[in-house]
């Protein structure tokens, strides 16, 4: 058993924990019994606030149901909201109005924690411990932990106006210079044809699906600009810029480079080549996950 996970200190009418990692492109639980069991774990859609609480709900209910599918021993209890504690780590959380209106939509849990994704991936990251992490994946954002208990947040303003080096970032940047070359303000590049065959290869197909997309959508470009990378000079500044800005989320959080730092999400993990030297040298493996973390806020 995970020593964080103290069943002893929660009501006996408490059989399960779950923690719940959910952001901008899916959500993740893993659920555990009292016994110490790990259930298992689950997938389903995006739940991040931003998107909207009813679909968070939605896409919560259905990872926690993935994750237990066929796995409960004849003796345990069905997982109903009145035996759970549940931890949830969302993307959008920090925001004070998303935050309040995904706890008064409350299904019924008796027991619920909910914190920002950014700060379960932390506490999984250095299993509670001083440290920082930097997130990219569908969006950006940097959480540390100072060894005085003090929280540092840097990035995390949210698409499309902050979230740089994210995959919806670089998904957008994509598209801006899809369109300049589609209407002869750029060169095409391998990049822009691609992009514009995706997006319907003709102007009237782009503008309506740029008129329809949001955050997700653009981020499922960003693997295309990892493709083109090494062949195409404006995919590769891109990543450059991206990298940069990983780099300055991780100098922000901890200006004097004392801490330990982890990297998360998709993007991160693929700019890693691409970070200076002294900073690869800071980067170093995650302990547990987010779920690990979410997991955490059960038992605080």
């Amino acid at each position: 058993m995970n020593a964080a996970w103290s069943f002893d200190a929660l009501p006996a009418h408490i059989h399960y924990a779950i923690g719940v990692d959910g952001g901008g492109t899916s959500t993740r639980a893993r659920v555990v019994h009292r016994s110490g069991v790990v259930v298992g774990e689950g997938k389903a859609g995006a739940s991040g606030l931003m998107q909207g609480t009813p679909q968070a709900w939605h896409h919560i209910a259905e990872a926690i149901a993935h994750a237990v599918q066929g796995r409960l021993q004849a003796d345990w209890p069905v997982p109903g909201t009145a035996n759970i504690a549940l931890g949830l780590g969302l993307a959008g959380a920090n925001n004070a109005d998303w935050n309040a209106s995904c706890l008064a939509a409350n299904p019924g849990y008796t027991r619920l924690v909910l914190e920002s994704d950014a700060l379960v991936a932390l506490l999984g990251a250095h299993q509670g411990a001083p440290g920082a992490l930097v997130i990219m994946g569908t969006g950006a954002i940097g959480l540390a932990l100072q060894a005085n208990g003090e929280r540092t947040t840097t990035g995390g303003w949210g698409f499309p106006c902050g979230d740089e080096g994210s995959g919806a970032d670089l998904g957008l940047q994509a598209v801006n210079l899809t369109q300049r070359a589609v209407d002869g303000r750029h060169a095409h590049t391998p990049l822009t044809r691609d992009v514009y065959a995706t997006l319907g290869g003709t102007p009237q197909a782009m503008l309506a699906w740029c008129g329809a997309a949001r955050q997700f959508a653009y981020a499922t470009l960003a693997p295309k600009v990892f493709a083109h990378a090494e062949h195409d000079a404006d995919a590769a500044q891109m990543l450059a810029r991206a990298a940069q800005s990983l780099e300055s989320l991780a100098t922000a959080l901890d200006p004097t480079h004392t801490l330990p730092l982890a990297v998360a999400g998709s993007i991160a993990q693929r700019l890693l080549p691409r970070l200076s030297p002294a900073m690869v040298r800071r980067v170093v493996p995650a302990q547990g996950d987010a779920m690990d973390g979410a997991l955490a806020l059960c038992f605080l």
